[in-house]
């Protein structure tokens, strides 16, 4: 049992790191090709700190443990909603983006909406499948909402190019993609860690796997949004990471299941569906909260009701 533990520990920072040499390697072959800060942020980064669930999602989906999947999409969600934006919060007041207000809130919320109709439309008693073929409709919605901030900023590339040209002359290019490259290594064999000593704990202890991958697996993953976000927060530069943890809500949702969905079907159980409409709630809290009390502000009292809603969330699945 210890080992299994010591080699999940292991596979996390493996995760951690990879996802840190992959943002940093990609940010700096994008900046060597003048692509935006503002698109480096919300395609390079989002996907560099959700990158451990993506790579946990296609290890789970080649062993068949599609519990795991499943539940580190959404437990991984809870996580940066209930999670790591209140610890955001309880350090410091933070005031919500009008674009994240406006526009990637919602759609987060509307998500997991999407999957309860999706299970609707099965009709079945006991549980329904995501498929290939849903698979391919959330991977087209995650495309849909992935293209949104590149055509907004794809104007203002052309001028940041003539006034980059000087800063990004200093940036060895072979470096940045070997540093890259090392990066998708340590999270292939992290992923690797994690899904198969996670995967023997659930069997040694009995515990289900939809309760490993909720928990455990969900948390550890979440490592990169939660380091990048504390950060952040004592910078006092908190947009990118509120958008990064929103948008990468929204990654998991129509990605990570996307994806897995679309290698093997994914059994979504209706035991699932209490974590799933929890997570709707909770998206749509932190939405409401910018209308009471304080306006688009989320401040240290309304920190302190999201970690309590995840301290009762996390106490519910071992009760």
């Amino acid at each position: 049992m210890f080992f299994y533990i010591l080699m999940i520990i292991i596979g996390f920072v493996l995760l951690v790191l990879g996802a840190e040499l992959l943002v940093r390697g990609a940010s700096n072959i994008a900046k060597k090709f003048h692509i935006t800060e503002m698109l480096i942020g919300l395609t390079i980064v989002a996907i560099g700190t959700s990158a451990p669930e993506l790579i946990i999602t296609i290890t789970s989906a080649n062993s068949g443990a599609t519990d795991l999947i499943i539940g580190n999409a959404i437990g991984s969600n809870l996580c940066n909603l209930l999670l790591i934006l209140g610890l955001m919060a309880i350090i410091h007041p933070i005031i919500i983006d009008k674009e994240v207000r406006k526009i990637h809130l919602p759609i987060a919320i509307l998500a997991p909406i999407i999957l309860l109709i999706m299970e609707i439309l099965q009709i079945r008693s006991e549980q329904f499948n995501l498929d290939k073929a849903d698979g391919i409709i959330l991977i087209i919605l995650f495309e849909l909402y992935f293209l949104y901030p590149i055509i907004k900023e794809i104007k203002g590339i052309v001028k940041t190019i003539k006034e980059d040209n000087e800063k990004t002359s200093n940036i060895n290019l072979f470096k940045s993609i070997f540093i890259f490259i090392v990066g998708v290594i340590l999270l292939k064999y992290g992923g690797d860690f994690v899904v198969d000593n996670a995967t023997n704990i659930a069997e040694q202890l009995n515990v289900p796997e939809r309760v490993i991958g909720l928990t455990i697996i969900a948390i550890g993953t979440a490592m990169p949004e939660l380091v990048t976000s504390i950060i952040a927060v004592l910078k006092k530069d908190t947009d990118l990471a509120v958008g990064n943890l929103v948008g990468s809500c929204i990654f998991n949702i129509f990605l990570i299941l996307g994806v897995g969905a679309s290698i093997t079907p994914l059994e979504f159980s209706t035991e699932f569906n209490q974590n799933l409409i929890l997570l709707i709630v909770s998206t749509l809290i932190v939405w409401l909260f910018n209308f009471i009390g304080k306006k688009n502000v989320l401040t240290r009292s309304k920190g302190f009701i999201l970690l309590l809603i995840f301290g009762v969330y996390i106490l519910k699945l071992f009760v």
